[in-house]
């Protein structure tokens, strides 16, 4: 087969405003999606709050990275390259950040702006955080709130948005119950409780990705995890430092969903996606792709610092209809988009419930599948907060529309994806917000033989 690698810092494509996709041929060949773009985000903030040097392997190449590698440089932190996705991290440990010369600007990246919320609370300087228009949109008084009552100062929060400023301070632990599901959360309130006085506890009534518990104690904190049935606690005693540590990223199973998904939509396809993250927090999308009758063998499984990885073997599969659970949305939330597009080509109704949050991500992702799927002949229903797709096979997916992304990644690669199936082409504009994720994406889906063109 075909090795493909889209690990590349230099390599991201220069988009153009649209790009049209028409049904292809046949995909064929091996991929390496980029390196996991939240536990690359991590692993910059845990290296840089480290006492020592870290050794970082298969960082993320998107532009929301850049933003967390510039924010680091902004705040003193050495970061020295060795190629295109390695660097050597020269942590500041106790020492803490300097004054940062200028703001920080967090572009398009709400995980870089509500882990550094997190990581400069208890830092004694000042900071000015802004981002671009999207950003500025999406809510921070999630994670504002329950760092004001460890005891940090925020100024300019009457919005609860960025621009927001802040001056680190002293903390005190807290035991704080998430009143949704976010990780963000969980993780700005555990890196704030690092250097917090006494402990800090954050209680899960629904667990979210534990990549942030996972990396703690790779680099050296002391955690307690209860998982109970109906609950999970995760306790960090403050006044820690952290130890540096090597640190190799596995590939983004979130980016690897829409290659699998465009090999299990167009015929005759078989694939295989190299080294993705195999987290139980963030397979569950495959675990509904394997409800829905998709061919995926899972190969190859090897360690990650401190998490799994695997191959898979796609096979251009016959799908039929789910129902997605309530309590499962947290952490198929990412994947939503895909699994829609993957529902229109399906047999039967598939329900993707509680979708509340996907109004809250780059855009309105609730909203843009829904006026997206119908404009490409789909029927789609929505009951609360819930999609229903009507699956009616291939044969029904007209495609023949013009989708605008809304500068949302997630949902530009949605139906570029449809595109490669449907009856006529499609046209997907404002494509370029795709690098803040996976910058290889439309040269990776052409090596594999997907028709795909500017317009």
């Amino acid at each position: 087969m075909k090795n493909i690698s889209c690990n590349s810092w230099g390599g991201i494509d220069k988009l153009s405003l649209a790009y049209t996709t028409k049904p292809s041929r046949s995909l064929f060949g091996e991929v390496s999606v980029p390196g996991d773009k939240s536990i690359s985000h991590r692993a910059l903030i845990f290296s840089a709050l480290a006492d020592g040097k870290s050794h970082i392997t298969g960082l993320n190449s998107g532009d929301d990275l850049v933003r967390s590698v510039n924010a680091l440089k902004n705040l003193g932190v050495k970061i020295n390259w060795h190629g295109s996705n390695t660097c050597i991290v020269n942590g500041v440990g106790d020492k803490g950040f300097s004054q940062p010369r200028q703001p920080i600007d967090f572009g398009n990246s709400g995980t870089s702006a509500r882990l550094f919320i997190g990581a400069l609370a208890s830092q004694p300087i000042n900071v000015r955080m802004l981002g671009d228009e999207s950003l500025q949109r999406r809510p921070m008084r999630r994670v504002t709130k329950p760092l004001e009552s460890m005891g940090a100062l925020f100024c300019d929060t009457q919005s609860h948005r960025l621009p927001l400023a802040m001056t680190g301070s002293k903390l005190r632990g807290l035991s704080y119950r998430l009143p949704m599901p976010s990780a963000q959360v969980k993780s700005a309130i555990l890196i704030a409780g690092l250097k917090a006085d006494g402990e800090t506890e954050v209680i899960e009534p629904i667990q979210t990705r534990d990549h942030t518990e996972r990396m703690l104690q790779h680099y050296g904190a002391e955690l307690d995890i209860i998982r109970e049935q109906d609950c999970s606690f995760i306790r960090i005693r403050g006044g820690q430092s952290l130890r540096a540590a090597d640190f190799e990223v596995p590939g983004d199973p979130s980016a690897a969903m829409f290659i699998a998904a465009a090999a299990l939509i167009v015929p005759g396809s078989e694939i295989i996606i190299k080294n993705v993250c195999w987290n139980p927090t963030r397979c569950a999308a495959f675990q509904v792709l394997k409800q829905m009758g998709a061919d995926i063998e899972v190969t190859n499984h090897k360690a990650f610092s401190g998490e799994e990885a695997v191959d898979l073997r796609v096979k251009y599969s016959t799908l039929r209809g789910v129902c997605t659970l309530p309590e499962n949305s947290a952490i198929l939330i990412d994947e939503f988009p895909i699994l829609a597009i993957l529902a229109a080509f399906a047999n039967g109704d598939t329900r993707l419930s509680n979708l509340r949050e996907l109004r809250f991500k780059e855009s309105d992702r609730f909203a843009a599948i829904v006026k997206g799927l119908r404009a490409c002949g789909v029927l789609v229903s929505v009951e609360g907060e819930d999609i229903i797709v009507h699956g009616r096979g291939p044969e029904e997916v007209s495609g023949m529309a013009m989708i605008d992304s809304q500068s949302d990644h997630r949902i530009a690669m949605s139906f570029i994806i449809l595109g490669l199936a449907s009856h006529h082409p499609v046209t997907v504009r404002d494509i370029q917000m795709i690098a803040t994720s996976f910058p290889l994406f439309l040269k990776s889906l052409k090596n594999l033989g997907a028709m795909i063109k500017n317009t």
